[in-house]
């Protein structure tokens, strides 16, 4: 079941990059930003952006969380050790989840939870899409892909969630 009305976003788990679990639950207290990525995107620069933003913040509690994807234009085919050490290029110190489908029926249950509380209109439409969660597992905010990580409208939600 895809809804999550009383805990929200912290019923649902990834798989780190490094095959742990990734459980959302606990993020809970922490405003998170999770983002589906991809190596090899027009969008991709993002990463630097998405990075300054954990940087600035992390240490008054946000979480950046990428989502590695290969839904719009296969572009993030590689590997888990692949996606590792391109994020490293981008000195990417926030967590990273393993590979996952963001659309479709097939999508991470997060995902299929995002389309049931925004509607088809919500769903991610490329990589580097934005959600941000509130401290309570609440959906707070969503950004497409052009909006950039430290846009105004971003960083004013992030603030008023801190």
């Amino acid at each position: 079941m895809a809804e999550a009305p009383q805990a929200g976003a912290h019923a649902f788990v990834f798989t780190g990059i490094d095959g742990g679990a990734l459980p959302l639950a606990g993020f809970r207290g922490k405003p998170v930003l999770v983002v589906n990525t991809a190596s090899f995107c027009g969008y991709t620069p993002q990463y630097a952006d998405l990075e300054a933003l954990y940087r600035r913040y992390r240490d008054r509690g946000l979480i950046v969380l990428a989502i590695p994807s290969n839904d719009f234009g296969a572009q993030e085919p590689g590997s888990a050790q692949e996606i590792q050490n391109f994020c490293a290029t981008y000195h990417v110190s926030f967590p990273i989840a393993g590979k996952e489908r963001v659309i479709g029926g097939e999508a991470h249950p997060f995902y299929r939870w995002i389309a049931a509380e925004l509607g088809e209109g919500g769903v991610p439409r490329w990589n580097f899409h934005k959600y941000l969660l509130a401290p309570d597992g609440s959906l707070a905010g969503a950004w497409p892909s052009a909006v950039k990580p430290q846009a105004p409208e971003i960083i004013e939600e992030i603030e008023r969630l801190l």
